[in-house]
């Protein structure tokens, strides 16, 4: 089978780096990019038919709902008061526990 030949552009930096690769490798750069990149082909291969399904249960409910009416905006909900902002703050302390003391990682409370 005849061979085709892809031109590149790099970074001289990411250059190096993959020339170190390759050679911890045991490959020519060349060799590397291919092992790379068909790696990389067969992961996203997999990935697509794994999802297929998935995606194709998207593409029909996007059509679906292509037809159905849009509902208006909702009105902009109106702003807090401060008593409610306090509680809304005091909530959110408790679900990250900022209401217990602060302590290192592997000390004794």
């Amino acid at each position: 089978m005849a061979k085709a030949r892809i031109t590149i552009s790099l970074e001289q930096d990411q250059a190096e780096r993959i020339r170190q690769h390759a050679e911890r490798a045991g490959m020519d750069v060349s060799a590397y990019l291919v092992h790379a990149a068909t790696r990389q082909m067969a992961e996203s291969d997999a990935i697509e038919e794994q999802f297929a399904e998935v995606d194709a249960l998207i593409a029909r409910a996007e059509q679906a709902a292509g037809g159905l009416p849009v509902e208006p905006a909702a009105e902009p909900a109106p702003e807090l008061t401060e008593q409610e902002r306090r509680e809304v703050e005091e909530a959110l302390g408790l679900v990250h526990g900022q209401d217990q003391p602060r302590r290192r990682p592997g000390h004794a409370a």
